[in-house]
């Protein structure tokens, strides 16, 4: 019993001791935890007000990379706009581009077929005159002959009359049939130079339909000349040579 007692005493004092050494410590914590506790305070609110400064100038960077963004997205914008008005202009001028060429070439047909048209004019209008010329001629020569050989076959019998027209081809050359022949040949000369005087002036190309009222101001009597054997006239495009319905009345080749 008086173990424990003893004991008790000592732990007692034990304890004692102690509280007088943490006293101290005790006293020293009270004065300085306020202090501690302001500083942890003062490293927060600095650590809150620098976060704050870095989210403000991030958020102010983040604002200019916008208006960056946005200002590329303008001149984006407005650099496609100017592209495709570019593309625009480009296409409409390569259009009228293709347009004068085709109208070039068109003029340059055209012109071609006009000085290949004037040229048969021409020769038509040369074949016409010869023509004539040689059915003038013809004739000349047919009215010396029929004269020489009326002259010739007066003191000889009808019989002697015809065989000397036979030998010298007037039998032929003079019958009414082959005169109507060459007159219709002519015409058929004087409508295909009035159908290419036509085409010439009008710039009509080959193939081109004419019609009677077309020639008129081109023939000699205003009006188409009739068949001296009463056959009717096809006048067929330009181009193609005009015919007769009588069998050797064509113009020749």
């Amino acid at each position: 019993m008086e173990r424990g007692q003893g004991g008790e005493g000592r732990f007692r004092l034990r304890w004692t001791r102690l509280r007088w050494i943490l006293f101290p410590v005790q006293m020293s914590l009270k004065l300085v935890m306020p202090w501690l506790c302001a500083l942890g305070i003062l490293v927060a609110l600095g650590f809150v007000y620098r976060s704050d400064r870095e989210q403000q100038a991030e958020l102010v960077r983040l604002r200019q990379d916008n208006q960056d963004l946005q200002v590329r997205a303008a001149s984006q914008d407005s650099g496609k706009a100017l592209a495709e008005a570019e593309h625009d202009e480009l296409t409409r001028l390569r259009k009228d581009n293709e347009d004068l060429l085709r109208l070039r070439n068109e003029v340059r047909q055209l012109r071609d077929e006009k000085q290949q048209m004037a040229k048969q004019v021409q020769t038509a209008q040369a074949q016409v005159q010869g023509a004539q010329i040689q059915a003038q001629n013809a004739q000349a020569q047919a009215q010396v002959l029929r004269q020489n050989a009326a002259q010739a076959t007066a003191n000889l019998s009808p019989a002697e009359a015809e065989a000397l027209r036979a030998r010298s081809g007037l039998a032929q050359a003079g019958t009414a049939e082959q005169q109507k022949a060459n007159a219709c040949i002519n015409n058929l000369r004087q409508i295909d130079g009035a159908k290419n005087q036509w085409a010439l002036e009008n710039v009509k190309p080959r193939g081109a339909l004419v019609g009677v009222s077309d020639l008129a101001p081109y023939l000699r009597t205003n009006s188409l000349p009739p068949c001296p054997a009463g056959g009717i006239y096809t006048l067929n495009p330009v181009g193609i040579n005009p015919i007769c319905t009588i069998p050797g009345h064509v113009l020749p080749k």
